[in-house]
């Protein structure tokens, strides 16, 4: 029953999509809960139907993605990955070098492979590569990061974008994106994204040189917690007598008694019974203070092994974790993860106060002391990306390797002949892995990310919403009203900045469920070839250059390596202008009837 009358329908739509945009952009909720909202004020003004919503998980695309990401993941747990990264760039010394190859390769490979997976891979190795070569992670990570989004653009499966809008495109009875003129668009995007980078490099990238010039004993500075033990030889002591003043690597910030936070530190403060100290510090020196003879107390359950060895691992908070929004303490997070956070990194931000007291943030960089049951946590969860410490390397069987190349013989079959679609393509993919035992339940525990599925179900539900109720050719009369006197390469360039703004501040599915209907409504209404118009969103949907909240691969790379939201704003705003100048250039010429 439709509670809002007809002609105030498109009304009601774009006030939902405006909200949304604003509680995305404000991060007052989880973007799956944003969205969720979202649909469920759809839903009882009876502008959705519940059929609406529900045909989102029948979707071929979002299917597609879903076995995507499965596959990746089954391809990672498998092969030694690390191996093969070292045989790749092992002959690689120079900077330049370095950054031409690793963009290069790992363009291509993202225009096979989920992105996020590829950039969660190479994060560690690209650096510690700048850890060997002196080279500050800030001039690696944004490269790393923009390579696998315009990488991901030279062909269908390459990023879930142009998925999703293949499947709006056959629900709606349109012609798929061509995947020739893609693959052409792609390339030239690629290649002018990469030259660009590696030219302005040197001076649009910051240099971090506070980290780099002591990378030997430091990483980024953590905000440390350190509670001392019953007999630690500091109590009763001055904080210069008891030598806190003369650390090497931290240094004492806070002193945090019952309630009552003490800062700045004088000199002659007496070190009382159960005061947390809280220092700044390094990685390696962290793990140093708490075997020091200061009488530091290990967190419980997680001492040191008989050697004397303490398993330290850095992690940073996912876009989509359950433990934004809540402390340390909140979360339960020593319970749940077999770890306990001693220390934590936050870019461009003081932090003060009892590590527990903090809330988290997405972004936010976790040094944590971890137990053995930490990894197969952190895999049930996925609320952090491991980015350092202990890692598990692969070493397959030859038993391994026969399996790797029937699996690419598979692949190179189905692209070749080209005899099945997609998604067929990709089922039978899976099925043979899962026959292999190269994807196990486990994998699908570990590796599904339960919110993307939801977020894709609902942006779908999103853009019907706008084609049922007109909101699209509602919006789109303005558009045509206002650039129509200037041709079609004006309107052209207008949806799409509008889809570039829309992907710079949400997810890049919710931009392209927000321009699909609207330019599917403004070529309607002009009755224009709508296959360039198409293309044009689908590259601006993938723009996400200019933030880091604007794709899940900026947020990744956002707190190791080291940046500030302006650093993706001074990289991020002329690599768009260079990106979609070349997109639109490219679809012009290939349209040439159109323009």
């Amino acid at each position: 029953m439709n509670l809002i009358p007809t002609e105030y329908q498109p009304i009601v739509v774009m006030g939902v999509i405006a909200l949304l945009f604003i509680f995305l952009y404000k991060e007052i909720f989880k973007p799956t809960v944003t969205f969720l909202v979202a649909i469920l004020i759809l839903l009882l003004t009876g502008i959705l139907s519940p059929r609406d919503v529900l045909e989102g998980f029948s979707n071929q695309s979002l299917a597609s993605i879903v076995l995507l990401i499965l596959i990746t993941a089954g391809i990672r747990s498998n092969f030694n990955i690390q191996g093969f990264l070292d045989y790749i760039f092992g002959r690689v010394n120079t900077y330049k070098t370095f950054l031409a190859s690793m963009m290069a390769k790992v363009a291509i490979l993202s225009s096979f492979v989920n992105n996020t997976p590829v950039v969660v891979l190479m994060t560690p190795y690209v650096f510690e590569w700048g850890k060997k070569h002196k080279i500050s992670p800030s001039k690696l990570l944004i490269p790393l990061s923009y390579s696998t989004i315009v990488g991901g653009m030279i062909t269908v499966i390459g990023t879930s974008t142009t998925l999703v809008l293949n499947g709006f495109l056959i629900n709606n009875g349109l012609d798929p994106i061509d995947p020739i003129n893609l693959l052409i668009i792609g390339s030239c995007v690629t290649i002018a994204g990469i030259f660009f980078l590696i030219v302005s490099s040197s001076k649009l990238l910051p240099d971090r040189k506070d980290l780099i010039e002591t990378f030997e004993n430091q990483k980024r500075e953590y905000l440390i917690e350190k509670r001392l033990s019953k007999h630690s030889p500091l109590v009763g002591q001055k904080v210069k007598e008891g030598g806190l003043r003369n650390l090497t690597g931290v240094y004492l910030v806070e002193i945090v008694r019952g309630q009552q936070i003490i800062s700045p530190v004088n000199p002659n403060e007496v070190v009382e019974k159960n005061d947390i100290l809280i220092f700044a510090g390094n990685t390696e020196k962290i793990v140093d203070l708490t075997l020091s003879n200061l009488g530091i107390e290990l967190p419980s359950k997680l001492a040191p092994t008989g050697e004397g060895n303490i398993k330290v691992v850095e992690g940073v908070i996912s876009a989509n974790s359950s433990l934004i929004g809540k402390t340390i303490k909140e979360s339960n997070f020593r319970e749940r993860y077999d770890a306990a956070v001693v220390a934590i990194h936050r870019n461009g931000e003081k932090l003060s106060g009892k590590i527990g007291w903090i809330k988290i943030k997405a972004g936010d960089v976790l040094l944590m002391y971890v137990g053995n049951s930490f990894q197969k946590r952190v895999d049930i969860y996925k609320d952090l990306y491991i980015i350092s410490g202990e890692q598990q390397e692969i070493r397959p069987s030859q038993n391994n390797k026969n399996k790797l190349i029937a699996l690419l013989g598979v692949v190179l079959t189905l692209l070749v002949t080209q005899f099945f679609g997609l998604f067929v393509s990709l089922l039978i993919i899976f099925s043979l892995m899962v026959f292999m035992k190269l994807i196990t339940v486990q994998n699908v525990k570990r590796d599904l990310d339960i919110n993307l599925v939801v977020i894709l179900v609902l942006s779908l539900a999103l853009g019907q919403a706008m084609i049922k109720t007109g909101s699209g050719a509602l919006i789109a009369h303005q558009i045509v009203n206002y650039l129509q006197p200037y041709g079609n390469i004006a309107l052209l360039i207008g949806i799409t900045v509008i889809t570039t703004i829309l992907t710079s501040f949400i997810t890049n599915v919710g931009a392209i469920a927000i321009a699909f209907p609207l330019t599917l409504a403004t070529i309607q209404d002009l009755n224009l070839e709508g296959a360039p118009f198409y293309l044009a969103i689908a590259f601006a949907a993938s723009a996400a250059f200019m933030t880091p909240i604007g794709y899940q691969t900026n947020l990744i790379v956002y707190g190791p390596g080291g940046y500030t939201f302006k650093d993706f704003l001074k990289v991020g705003l002329p690599m768009t202008i260079v990106y979609l100048t070349v997109a639109l250039t490219a679809i012009i010429l290939l349209y040439p009837n159109v323009f």
